[in-house]
């Protein structure tokens, strides 16, 4: 008999607040997307997933979920990761995903957000019906976490896509990769008509990165830019919030099942 199962794969989050809002809604949506799935989660990161085994609480990494998956009987698994980027997570779990394949008798596995050229537009998009309209004196920057893996190109296409959208207003920095928040500078310098700067998360989930190097008290991107004289202003929304963006993740779930 056909047993399907759906495997939400995340980087994961260590706050409780941030999971429901990003990571189970996204979760969630999958869920109605796919009625005759059962729908599982697992994390990649096994740092996170060691900060909540110290809570008391077991979560699955990739393998751990398949192997579950495997035992209780499913023959049919989607696996469809909540990342931005195809970086060393996603890598990380697509070579975990291939070894299972022989467990089952299909195994789809989809792709994160930023993947084909048109992710990119589609992205825009989304988040143009959120952000606010363009200003001559206000500039809205997003943080992306950023990484070594040549995946990192994705936020400077990222930027390219909103100049191409009509947005030349919005730039993007990582935290852990290129452009930096050196670069951000620099290019907020070239326009000295902007006052204003809107930060953001581009990330799933508006975590510890979006809490403390973005808005925090101490050496954050927020107080720099204080420091510099721009009036600042900081909206913690992960991307997981929007319905907007939740709806890419299922259409790109819907590609790996066709």
């Amino acid at each position: 008999m056909e047993r399907n199962a759906l495997l939400a794969v995340s980087f994961g989050t260590s706050y409780a607040d941030t999971l429901e809002k990003n990571i189970a809604a996204i979760e969630a949506d999958l869920a109605a997307a796919f009625p005759r799935h059962t729908l599982r989660r697992a994390f990649t990161s096994g740092m996170i997933l060691r900060r909540w085994k110290e809570r008391g609480v077991d979560m699955d990494n990739v393998p751990a979920a398949l192997e579950r998956l495997a035992a209780e009987g499913y023959t049919h698994v989607l696996v469809q990761p909540t990342h931005i980027m195809n970086g060393e997570e996603y890598h990380k779990l697509a070579r975990q995903a291939e070894e299972y394949r022989d467990r089952f008798a299909e195994l789809m596995v989809g792709v994160p957000l930023l993947t084909a050229a048109e992710d990119y537009l589609e992205l825009g998009r989304a988040l143009l019906e959120v952000l606010p309209p363009r200003r001559e004196d206000r500039a809205v920057v997003y943080m992306g976490h950023g990484s070594e893996h040549q995946a990192n190109s994705a936020y400077a296409l990222m930027e390219y896509a909103f100049r191409d959208l009509g947005r030349p207003d919005v730039l993007i920095g990582t935290v852990e990769g290129y452009p930096d928040f050196a670069a951000v500078l620099r290019r907020l310098a070239e326009r000295p008509q902007v006052k204003r700067v809107e930060l953001r998360p581009l990330m799933t989930v508006a975590g510890d990165h979006a809490k403390n190097d973005l808005a925090g008290e101490e050496d954050s991107w927020k107080r720099i830019l204080e420091g510099q004289g721009y009036e600042v202003a900081c909206v913690l929304t992960g991307l997981g919030e929007y319905p907007q963006v939740r709806a890419l993740f299922v259409a790109h779930a819907r590609q790996a099942q066709a």
